[in-house]
């Protein structure tokens, strides 16, 4: 009995762990991504993360005999990539130059609203939401209307209206990738899918670097060894470590209770942003995260959605959306914390979002 005990105390702490890991480190991205870019170009920083990330991870799977994926599902994890990682992620560091870090984590966190609607649009057959999820929706854009304006829409202070386009593109690309990669012929291990992305939209975004003038900017001496630190952050714990306890979480319990990444990321984000830059936050600030954070909840707890399959998460957390399936081998990603995105936890192939930021 006191051995059971034990056990279960020990795999309680497990749990624990692995939930503080997702929560802490992908809504600290934001944060890491703010102080990294102060010194290095942003499209050069999270060139070099994901070139790095996914260069280690790639490496490590295959020393673990995972299969290398074929030309196809090359193919379909470089699209995703590009959606979640370039389009996604990308446009987050972007916008954090002009947007404080807590506030883009909350126009991040509306992604499950644009993948309803993209479901419901979506040729050939789209599905209607239900009437619960239309409240969530109108709740979840009354919330953004709150936190970018009107007075931001008409030039006033608050919100740069021009980042908060950014933001919003990036999440329609990674709510559009998430759609797209259920169907895709990605690699069946999910770490492998992960890093596969990571390598090739790190590619992508070091030739959009190079293409935009970024990396002649970049010089030894005017990068910090903060910004350094931070970009070393992002690829530890922001594309590996965090992704890891995601996906162990995945197979160790429900769907509901790992999807409740999307609802604390944005608190810890806003938090950490106030706390390390001083980023202000106002009551309008925190009425508008209440509201979105509600819209997310109606919309992914309860009955049956279209975007069940896939919540979303930071476009940061740094990590990218991958496939996850019941037979999926994990490698050793059970023992260790790992990078990626935040997503649902189930028994069926399901599809995480490349969280933290």
């Amino acid at each position: 009995m006191a051995a059971e005990t034990k056990v279960s105390r020990a795999a309680l702490l497990k749990l624990l762990a692995a939930f503080a890991i997702v929560y802490v480190i992908w809504g600290s991205t934001y944060l890491a991504i703010a102080i990294a870019i102060d010194t290095i170009p942003p499209l050069a920083m999270a060139g070099a993360r994901f070139v790095i990330a996914g260069s280690v991870l790639y490496a490590f799977l295959r020393l673990r005999g995972v299969p290398n994926p074929e030309p196809r599902q090359w193919r379909a994890a470089g699209i995703v990539g590009a959606l979640l990682l370039v389009g996604g992620n990308g446009c987050v560091v972007m916008a954090e130059r002009t947007v404080p870090s807590g506030i883009v984590a909350l126009l991040v966190a509306t992604v499950p609203l644009w993948m309803v609607l993209l479901e419901w649009l979506r040729p050939g057959g789209g599905v209607r939401p239900a009437r619960r999820t239309f409240v969530g929706l109108a709740v979840g854009f009354a919330g953004m209307v709150l936190l970018v304006g009107p007075g931001e829409l008409s030039g006033g202070g608050g919100v740069p209206l021009g980042g908060a386009a950014i933001v919003f593109a990036g999440s329609l690309s990674w709510a559009f990738g998430s759609i797209w990669a259920r169907q895709a012929p990605m690699p069946k291990n999910p770490l492998m899918a992960t890093a596969v992305e990571m390598l090739s939209a790190g590619v992508l975004l070091t030739v959009i670097a190079g293409a935009t003038g970024e990396l002649s900017s970049v010089g030894a001496q005017a990068v910090t060894l903060k910004s350094l630190l931070a970009l070393g952050y992002l690829i530890v714990f922001g594309s590996l470590v965090a992704f890891s306890a995601y996906v162990w979480l995945l197979r160790a319990t429900t769907p509901a209770l790992v999807s409740t990444y999307a609802y604390v990321n944005p608190v810890v984000a806003v938090f950490l942003g106030w706390l390390v830059l001083g980023e202000p936050v106002t009551g309008r600030t925190l009425l508008a995260a209440a509201v979105i954070i509600a819209a997310v909840a109606i919309i992914t707890i309860g009955g049956k959605r279209p975007a069940e399959d896939a919540p979303a998460k930071v476009l940061d957390e740094g990590a990218a959306a991958s496939p996850l399936s019941e037979d999926a081998e994990i490698g050793g990603a059970g023992k260790t914390a790992r990078a990626s995105s935040p997503a649902n936890l189930a028994p069926m192939r399901k599809r995480a979002s490349s969280g933290g930021r």
